[in-house]
């Protein structure tokens, strides 16, 4: 990146800093205080990354045998029922101040609803979340200029750091998988190159394009859509695993560029390769981020495990290809044209 690097790329080039900051602070006390008492049910919410960072969490939780949703925080909104007196809300929310979670709150505060606990997982500590959470879990990322970067990889790590909690890990093996991410987040932007990527994906008079991933990396896939969208203007959507299959699949052929992320990962190798087969066979383009390889679709080296480092690559992948992407339709990066970096309105 240049001298004309613009504030979206400038929050990149910042990540495995804001990474080190969340390391080596120490919340331990906090995460104690949330695995000191047995929950009827643990409800994780929240609105756009925000809520899609914590899909690892409940699938871990459910894992455990433990009664878990994961509900952003409109539908739950819609549903309140779903909050009892024995149920711990963690509400994610890289402002802390958007619509939806700013409700959720009032309702908590006035006694409308009634939770065991609000644990809020934030980055400013004097938002309506911050204040207003039982148990607050700071992101450490500092400000952010636009679309999220530092806030989304950290909130990524303090949702590495719930789930070992919450499985007795010893301390500090989170923390050390943090740090790893910050390097990881270092090589991946200096090794990288996505430029012609972006370039054919918009070559075609009728572009698709369209993000898939299975398992842990369903997350990384919704983050992708959602940023995309916002910092290039490129119509994108996310799908988790067979999803696409289910109508989506129409929009192959030529023009239709499909990012799979999580490639190599065991869980979900099989159907990886099916699908990147059966699309890359109507002449659409697969792009595969991960360490697996299937014929006929571009490679994009990341770590494919389903854990930290593997969400981490594939989403500074997916913030790689949406700054080229941008470029390529003529926009700046990561500016807004519409929208703005807190969503107050319900």
């Amino acid at each position: 990146m240049t001298d004309s690097t613009t504030p979206f790329e400038a929050d990149i080039l910042a990540q495995p800093g804001a990474l080190i900051d969340l390391a080596d602070a120490n919340d331990d006390n906090a995460l104690d205080q949330l695995t000191s008492r047995p929950w009827g049910r643990i409800v994780l919410t929240g609105m756009g990354s925000s809520h899609f960072a914590g899909l690892p969490t409940w699938r871990s939780f459910i894992a455990q045998g433990r009664q878990a949703w994961w509900v952003d925080a409109g539908q739950l909104l819609d549903t309140p029922e779903l909050i009892t007196p024995d149920t711990l809300v963690v509400a994610t929310s890289q402002s802390g101040a958007s619509g939806e979670l700013v409700e959720l709150v009032e309702r908590l505060q006035t006694g409308v609803l009634t939770a065991g606990a609000l644990a809020g997982i934030t980055a400013d500590p004097e938002s309506p979340l911050a204040t207003a959470a039982d148990v607050l879990l700071p992101l450490h990322s500092g400000d952010e200029a636009t679309v999220s970067t530092k806030s989304y990889l950290n909130t990524l790590g303090v949702h590495r750091q719930l789930i070992g909690a919450f499985t007795n890990e010893p301390k500090g093996v989170a923390r050390a998988e943090i740090r790893a991410a910050a390097a990881l987040v270092s090589s991946l932007v200096d090794s990288l190159s996505v430029q012609a990527i972006a370039e054919k994906a918009l070559s075609y008079p009728r572009p698709r394009l369209a993000s898939v991933g299975w398992g842990n990396h369903a997350t990384t896939a919704l983050y992708a859509a959602l940023i995309t969208k916002e910092s290039s203007k490129v119509p994108i959507e996310g799908f988790i695993g067979g999803q696409f299959r289910h109508g989506p699949y129409e929009l192959a052929g030529e023009g239709l560029t499909v990012f799979v992320y999580g490639a190599g990962d065991p869980e979900s190798a099989s159907s990886l390769g099916r699908l990147t087969e059966d699309l890359n066979a109507s002449g659409a383009t697969t792009i595969v981020v991960g360490d697996g390889r299937f014929e006929g679709s571009v490679a994009l080296p990341a770590p494919s495990e389903g854990n930290l480092l593997g969400l981490v690559g594939g989403a500074v992948t997916a913030e790689l290809v949406a700054v080229e992407l941008a470029k390529v339709n003529g926009v700046v990066p990561g500016a807004f044209a519409y929208g703005s970096k807190i969503t107050t309105a319900l």
